[in-house]
């Protein structure tokens, strides 16, 4: 598959923290697209946050091998990236998913790994809906 696979927090802390309830289904999507993956430092932010002492070891261990790679500059894409929070402020957006939904706009051929169903809400270039690969 040529797709870059980008992934949302939700998608890192349910691979990388077996107490949550989507971690056999993140690691079997390990396994289908494996990395290396995409996201932003917002999604990583989150993710260090979520995950604590416990998990943040197995997401530095990801980024220090290549295997997860920030690839997003909020500074060039800063404008785009707030009338998008702005547009979905009902939901609503946060900066990870912000940024996510922008760098699906700017991939021409990237996909979302994520469980956050309101990347079903979300569309690119304001009627595309988002490529996303999430459980049932």
């Amino acid at each position: 598959m040529g797709a870059s696979v980008l992934v949302d927090t939700s998608y890192l802390v349910g691979l990388l923290s077996r107490r949550e309830a989507h971690h056999a289904w993140a690691a079997a999507q390990s396994a289908n697209l494996p990395p290396p993956w995409s996201t932003c430092e917002p999604v990583l932010s989150e993710a260090f946050h979520l995950l604590g002492t416990r998990g943040s070891p197995a997401l530095r261990n990801l980024l220090l091998r290549g295997a997860l790679r920030p690839a997003f500059d909020l500074g060039d894409q800063l404008e785009p990236v707030l009338r998008l929070m702005h547009k979905y402020a009902n939901v609503p957006m946060s900066l990870a998913d912000a940024c996510l939904v922008r760098m699906s706009e700017t991939l021409a051929d990237s996909l979302i790994l994520t469980t956050d169903a309101d990347f079903r809400l979300y569309r690119r270039h304001s009627r595309q809906m988002i490529p996303c690969v999430m459980p049932d």
